[in-house]
């Protein structure tokens, strides 16, 4: 007889397949990249990026569309923090994508000193518009590198009998894959950033020069990154290598698109090499 879930376990597994909806609906690279995550630790990192999907979606547009004022805004973003650091002493709330990041964050020791700079961040989206290397420094650890370091908390303690912080080589490479992460989009939504939002993130990436310095500190990070990866446990291995091994693709494609030319993409043929090049680097990590 086939197992029912009922009570907690039925809210749990929706919440779960309401953060995979989210992921699904938002970003196909990141999608992949999931499935090609282990079972231990794949529903848990997509119900991360879940919770920070929609409190990007606050500062981003959505919000404002429906008519909320910049004060509005921030009262909403205020309220998913105290709901989110709430769920995780409590184990439960009411808006299904804080319950499923609660749960991850209570099976991976995911503590509020991550959870707090990401929201910062997302505040800061509401009243700066431009940023210098002090404040892009601040804005990304929040927005980004702490988002690696939750996922790195994921991939160490998820369903591990002893929790506990990884170690300081490994911290720094999950915070400076996420900064590049970051920095790349910062490049490919330059213009819409700039026209549709206002915001200038990256203190006049638009011009040449500054482009290159940007995309130098990317492929730096980047380096980092990889020298890092093959220590991670070996069901996370493919898909970090596969999420790395695209963001230096679309760096590479960043260098060869003049300042201004359409949104820069890697095609899915492409996305296909890949994930494959990531297979055969994640096994030779393994031997």
């Amino acid at each position: 007889m086939s197992h029912v879930p009922t009570g907690l376990e039925l809210y749990d597994r929706t919440a779960d397949d309401a953060a995979a909806a989210v992921i699904a609906r938002y970003s196909t690279s990141f999608a992949l990249a999931c499935r090609l995550l282990g079972p231990r630790v794949r529903t848990h990192v997509r119900n991360v990026y879940a919770l920070v999907r929609v409190a990007d979606e606050v500062v981003d547009g959505p919000a404002a569309d429906a008519g909320l004022s910049v004060d509005t805004q921030r009262a909403v973003l205020d309220g998913l923090e105290r709901d989110t650091i709430a769920a995780i002493e409590t184990g439960f709330s009411a808006n299904l994508v804080v319950h499923a990041f609660a749960r991850s964050a209570r099976a991976s020791d995911i503590s509020p000193d991550l959870i707090e700079p990401f929201f910062a961040s997302m505040r800061t989206d509401l009243d700066t518009a431009a940023h210098d290397g002090a404040s892009h420094a601040e804005y990304v650890y929040g927005s980004a590198e702490v988002v690696g370091l939750m996922c790195l908390q994921i991939f160490v303690n998820a369903d591990a009998a002893g929790q506990g912080r990884p170690d300081d080589e490994l911290v720094d490479g999950a915070r400076r894959l996420g900064r590049a992460f970051q920095d790349v989009n910062f490049l490919r939504d330059l213009d819409d950033d700039s026209r549709r939002l206002g915001r200038d993130y990256l203190a006049g990436a638009g011009a040449e020069a500054r482009r290159g310095e940007v995309l130098n500190g990317i492929d730096a990070d980047l380096a980092a990154a990889a020298a890092v990866i093959p220590r991670l446990p070996a069901d996370c291995r493919r898909a970090v290598w596969t999420a790395h091994d695209l963001f230096a693709e679309l760096s590479r494609r960043l260098r060869a698109s003049p300042v201004g030319a359409p949104r820069v993409r890697v095609p899915d043929t492409a996305k296909a090499a890949i994930a494959v090049g990531a297979f055969r680097k994640s096994r030779k990590a393994g031997r």
